[in-house]
Order: C-alpha cells, then structure tokens, then sequence
C-alpha cells in the first residue's frame, strides 16, 4: 500500500511513505523572495547580509568609542579579535601579519556566522554549503595573494620561488606539480574542503530532522523517533564544532598562503 492510499484510509505504517519529504539536492534550492530591479533575492543571499550586518553592527559598537578600561562589548571585541591574531596569523605570519588582521577577522567571523545560522530555529541553512559564496572569497585571496607575491619577489622571483633546488632531470616533472599546486589544487580545495563539509552536514541534519518528524507519524516508529531525535542532538552539537572549525581552517590556510607569497620557503 502507498503512502497515500494509507494516508487516505487514517493510517500511516512505518516504510510506506506517507508523504515522506525525503532530503537531497533540492534543500539547497530556493526560491526568490524579492527582487531588487534585475537582482532576484533567495535565502541564503539574506542570510549572508544578515551575517555580515551582524559582524558589522558588533564590532562598530564594540569599538566604537574605545576606552583605556573597556567595557564589556568592547573587551568582547578585543577577545574576539586577539583570538584571531594570536591562534591564526600570529602562528603563520608572525607580527608582520598584523596588517591583515581587519581582512582575515572580517573572513573568520562572517565565515562562522554563515555555518552557525544553520542552527537557529527558522533560518536553518549554513549558507557556505552553497558553493557560490564560497568561490568568491576564494577568487579574493588568491588575487591579494598573487598580488603580495609579485610585489614581494618581483614577476620571475615570485614563480621562481615555486621551485626547489633539485636536480635539472627532475624539473619539467616538478614545474608541473607545483604549477598544479599553486593555480588548481590548493584553490580547489581550500573551496570544496568549507562547501563540502557544510553541505554533508546540513544534508546529515535535515535527514534525522524529517525521520524524525516522520517516525512519529507511523504505527510503530516512536522508538525510531525518539533513536532519530538524539541522533539530531548529536548532529546539532558535531555541525557546531565543525561549524568553528571550517572557519579557522579557511582563514587558517588564507594566512599559510599569504605567508608563503612573503617568504621563500624552497
């Protein structure tokens, strides 16, 4: 019997359906909301304006009118932003990092604001688990980091640079790897390693979310409801770390990048 027809006749049976909104690709796709002349507004395109006003709007009062004995916003923001100096740049760039401190904060806390909206009832969706607002900061990085490194070592310095001391035999090989390294491999997956674990974990959460919705409706499944609702529990508390730890490793890999455009390191 199908899930409609049991839903017609008053019952609902575990496994026969009954209407079961199973998750997958289409929880990623959105409607538009508004539109502004040819812009057409979705969700996460709100939400990420939404974060960044929030990173905006909590910093300006923080720091707004600094005082020698800061007051609790703004000790709030200074922790947040030693936070991000002493465990991100600091480690990788040394005091010499502290010129991009304002770019690599602004990344980490809006980074972290889009991957833990997905927790908050009625909003639900990290918005990094769209890969289109990830490229872009992508794209950004790597034009401030070829940039730094052209201005550092100069055009042939720079690519050079790229190169180790190694046997001539062994060059063209080597040229190819790193020319794959610096332009394809780290850009790609410094995108799909923060898009790929968003979207894994938002996908993870939505199938125990609706199971467990769904268990409850059927003869027997209250026990596999209530196994389903601590699995959501679990999931909520796993999205939260991982949630903190894709931002630190993004803008972690941002300061080894840029670090590595500044120095030689062969």
């Amino acid at each position: 019997m199908t899930g409609d027809v049991a839903a017609a006749e008053g019952g609902c049976h575990l496994f026969s359906g009954c209407g079961f909104p199973a998750p997958g690709q289409q929880d990623f796709k959105f409607d538009t909301m508004f539109t502004i002349g040819a812009w057409h507004v979705t969700k996460p395109e709100v939400l990420a304006i939404l974060c960044a006003l929030v990173v905006i709007v909590f910093f300006w009062v923080a720091f707004a009118n600094p005082k020698l004995i800061p007051g609790k916003m703004q000790s709030l923001g200074e922790l947040a932003i030693l936070g991000v100096r002493d465990q991100i740049i600091r480690p990788q760039l040394g005091k010499k990092g502290d010129k991009y401190l304002p770019y690599i904060s602004a990344m980490f806390f809006w980074i972290l604001l889009c991957n833990l909206i997905e927790l908050v009832p009625v909003l639900q969706f990290p918005v990094m688990s769209r890969i289109g607002f990830v490229l872009p900061m992508v794209l950004i990085m790597y034009a401030l980091y070829w940039y730094q490194g052209f201005k550092t070592k100069g055009f042939t310095g720079y690519f050079k640079s790229w190169i180790p001391q190694v046997p001539v035999f062994v060059l063209p090989l080597l040229i190819l790897i790193e020319v794959a390294k610096y332009v394809v491999i780290q850009p790609v997956t410094l995108a799909i390693r923060l898009f790929a674990n968003m979207f894994a974990g938002h996908l993870l959460l939505s199938i125990f979310m609706v199971a467990t919705w769904y268990l409850t409706s059927a003869s027997i499944g209250l026990v596999y409801a209530a196994g389903s609702l601590v699995m959501v529990f679990f999931v909520f508390l796993l999205e939260l770390l991982v949630g903190l730890l894709q931002a630190f490793i993004f803008t972690t890999l941002i300061s080894s990048y840029l670090a590595d455009s500044l120095e030689y390191h062969h």
